[in-house]
């Protein structure tokens, strides 16, 4: 009967020819026709039959469309192998409906008890099986006036001075603009600055209470963040508290102001927020804020525990705790639903604008100078906030998906997280929220998922029931099966699937309880007589007095179960002696590797294991968790001993004690004072009066020295001097001399004067002529110097007046020639 279908399949596909196709092309469109023919009729495969599935478990797993027949003889006559098939083959093989294990995928919605008024259904069950998908409808109204809580969050550094000063007369006015908005609106107020810790602050004596020096101002303390005023109708109430308010300052640009908005989120009973209320904190500021991590410039390491710290109204952990982080905080605000409004002046506006995507549910708005704008800028904020509508899903399920849309009133469809915009009151906006579960996780966990309109008050609960397995199980109950023990007749009881009989009616006993709590023979044997009789198991041997213990449930280590020094005793490994760890592979002898100088294990910081040191305070690192910058100083960790060495009044017992935890400290020296004794000052002053004295002597020495130095060099050169005017003067008159002879000059026959008559040394200066020129050059040169000495009256040899007989011998020689 195969041809049939395939018939069928040829037939519908002749028929789907188009009836006005004629001559060659209706050929070529038959031949083609016909090609495709195997691949239309071709069957899907059908992954139920051709998995060889085996067990109950896995065919379900398979797809939503398997099923498996528990009937006993369904395989009798059958002769096709398996059990796990569709349903519909298996009803068309003749397993009755009653035996099919196909658990039925549907979504139920209470029709009672809901109390949401702008998200509905309030609460919502689905039943999957693995690969299955369930859908179902969300909607979400706003509805018009709705009540309405603001929080004011204000940074009081000094730079907010004048805005601060706005604050008195918002109360009122903004009241008044948000009747047409809410029939019920609340205000409170909270001022922050910063961590109370240097470099955030100046810790200066002078400055520490009043950091607003700088500006001639009279400061409140700093404070991370203080809880001036919960919310309340009180306008007069608000007003009065907003006049007492003081600014103060910090040092850093930054301000604490995460710090402030998780506490302002979290602390709910402190700061009055209602259940049913429209959540509104606005954080003015002109400032960025810190970010996690920060603090560590503090030595501020513990991370942020997300919880409320408000004692007396005052942050309490602002000098211990890091600042939040932005996944923290944003966590923080959806699970409260708070809708945040950064309120920001001056240029860090578009620091907060970069933020939103990271926070759902935030606006940020641009004030004027001294907070003109401020009470428009609040309704118009509400207003935007409102008039978006998202969702998104908290508390995830393993192995489930959640594909949102969100049809907008307009008809268009966006994505979930995109939301509609624009949504006036009282319009409804739809969510299609389909959930598939991918597999099947049976270690537990969440059993419910939360659906969140972002910033609404109302939410959907999903409770999500997994259809894993068959209602009675893989197979048939199999018979009970004893372990080595018998009975003390030697004689075990007679067990089918009913039960077991025994040859004496006896109870179980409680002696075959090891605790109270736990079940008889730790549910895994039998007590006749007041004896476990222990089941046997295919993955190893139970035994003990309660068949408490195995040899297969406890962890192994190098292959060996409780790595051999130990015994499995309720699925944990329990240790002999001089052994520990959760697979006893660690000896207690290597908890000596963890010990420090003053023998603490792993610095008191730490559990050692296996020798290795594992930090549990998050401040310290190393080896031996021994680097820890943030914790005590070394003064306060010694602080102890140094009483125990100073103690008069210590027991022996408490000595005893102090010798053995404080020797490492104890040292011993010849003189107890660290200061100079009355007889030292002396000797002191004479070594730096006797130093002093040398150094001086040595300077004169040296200046000294450099003056006699000078004026010897002085000395030199003038003797110099003095000897080279020397050399030159008989060269010069030689010189002269024969430049005369080389002109022609001769000597001319003047008539002496009658000074000249009288001096004999001229007498041969006329008598020349007979002589070679150089002897007359010579005896030239001796008369002119004869006669420099006579008429000029100068010494040849005195040097300082060597230019004047030269000038006169010049001069003499002229004439003369």
């Amino acid at each position: 009967m195969m041809w049939v279908p395939l018939l069928a399949c040829l037939t519908a596909g002749i028929v789907s020819v188009p009836k006005c196709q004629r001559g060659p092309g209706a050929l070529l469109g038959a031949v083609r026709l016909l090609a495709a023919v195997p691949g239309l009729c071709q069957r899907p495969e059908n992954r139920c039959a051709t998995s060889n599935a085996v067990t109950c478990t896995k065919c379900l797993a398979l797809g939503p469309e398997c099923g498996w027949c528990a009937q006993e003889d369904f395989m009798a006559d059958s002769t096709q192998k398996g059990r796990c098939d569709t349903v519909f083959n298996l009803l068309k093989r003749g397993c009755q409906s009653d035996f099919v294990e196909s658990p039925t995928v549907h979504v139920t919605i209470p029709s009672d008890q809901e109390t949401n008024t702008q998200v509905t259904p309030g609460r919502v069950s689905v039943q999957l099986r693995p690969g299955s998908e369930a859908s179902f409808i969300l909607k979400v109204r706003p509805l018009e006036k709705y009540p309405v809580d603001l929080y004011y969050l204000v940074d009081v550094s000094a730079s907010m001075h004048n805005n601060i000063e706005k604050l008195n007369s918002v109360g009122f006015a903004l009241s008044k603009k948000m009747e047409n908005i809410s029939l019920d609106f609340r205000l409170g107020f909270g001022s922050y600055v910063d961590k109370t810790v240097s470099p955030y602050i100046s810790i200066h004596p002078g400055r520490i209470h009043n950091q607003c020096s700088d500006y001639n101002l009279d400061c409140m303390p700093p404070h991370g963040y203080i809880h001036v005023l919960s919310l309340t109708d009180n306008i007069a109430e608000f007003r009065n508290a907003v006049n007492k308010q003081k600014i103060s300052g910090n040092i850093d640009t930054p301000e604490g102001g995460f710090d402030a908005m998780l506490q302002a989120a979290v602390c709910q009973s402190h700061i009055g927020w209602r259940k049913e209320a429209k959540r509104l904190l606005l954080v003015m500021t002109d400032q960025t804020s810190h970010l996690a991590l920060d603090s560590k410039l503090a030595g501020i390491v513990i991370p942020h525990d997300g919880n409320c710290h408000l004692k007396d109204n005052v942050y309490v952990k602002a000098t211990s705790m890091e600042h939040p982080s932005l996944g923290q905080l944003s966590e923080k605000l959806i699970d409260n639903n708070i809708n945040v409004i950064f309120a920001v002046q001056g240029s860090q506006f578009h620091w907060y604008k970069d933020l939103l995507p990271l926070l759902p549910g935030t606006v940020a708005r641009q004030i004027e100078s001294q907070a003109a704008n401020l009470n428009d800028l609040v309704v118009e904020a509400y207003q935007k906030l409102i008039s978006e509508v998202k969702i998104q899903v908290d508390n995830h399920i393993q192995d489930l998906n959640f594909n949102i849309t969100a049809i907008c009133p307009d008809g268009s469809k966006k994505t979930g997280m995109e939301g509609c915009k624009n949504i006036g009151y009282n319009q409804e906006v739809l969510f299609n929220v389909s959930v598939t579960m991918k597999g099947c996780d049976t270690t537990g966990g969440r059993k419910y998922a939360i659906l969140k309109p972002i910033g609404f008050n109302e939410t959907t609960i999903i409770n999500v029931q997994k259809s894993c397995a068959c209602q009675n199980g893989d197979n048939a109950k199999p018979k009970r099966v004893w372990a080595d023990e018998i009975f003390p007749d030697g004689k075990q009881p007679h067990c089918s699937d009913s039960g077991c009989s025994y040859s004496r009616e006896t109870l179980p006993s409680e002696e075959c309880r090891q605790h109270q709590d736990q079940p008889i023979c730790s549910g895994r044997g039998d007590c006749i007589e007041g004896k476990c009789f222990c089941y046997k198991n295919k993955l190893g041997r139970v035994y003990g007095k309660y068949c408490q213990m195995d040899d297969f449930s406890c962890p192994y280590h190098q292959g060996n179960l409780c790595s051999g020094n130990g015994e499995c005793e309720a699925g944990k490994c329990k240790c002999f002696a001089d052994w520990e760890g959760d697979r006893c592979q660690c000896s207690l002898q290597s908890a000596k590797q963890c010990l420090n100088s003053k023998g603490q294990i792993c610095s008191g910081r730490g559990n050692c294991v296996c020798g290795k040191c594992e930090c549990t305070d998050p401040r310290s690192f190393g080896r031996l968790c021994e680097y820890c910058p943030a914790c005590n100083t070394a003064c306060e960790e010694n602080w102890n001993c140094v009483q125990c060495h100073h103690s008069n009044n210590a027991s022996q017992a408490k000595l005893d004690q102090c010798k053995t935890s404080c020797a490492y400290l104890l040292h011993y020296v010849d003189q107890t004072s660290e200061c100079f004794s009355g007889r030292s000052y002396f000797r002191v002053f004479s070594i730096i009066f006797i130093v002093t004295f040398l150094i001086g002597l040595l300077v004169v020495l040296i200046i000294r020295q450099i003056i006699l130095q000078g004026n010897s060099n002085k000395v030199k050169s003038s003797a110099d001097y003095r000897v080279s005017a020397t050399k030159k003067i008989p060269l010069t008159r030689k010189r002269l001399a024969a430049q005369a002879l080389q002109r022609g000059m001769k000597p001319k026959l003047q008539p002496l004067k009658p000074e000249e008559e009288r001096d004999p040394s001229f007498s041969h200066f006329f008598d020349t002529s007979h002589m070679a020129a150089e002897e007359q050059s010579d005896r030239m040169v001796s008369d002119v110097e004869v006669y420099m000495k006579q008429k000029c009256g100068m010494e040849l040899l005195h040097a300082e007046k060597e230019m004047a007989p030269m000038v006169c011998s010049q001069m003499a020689f002229i004439n003369t020639c």
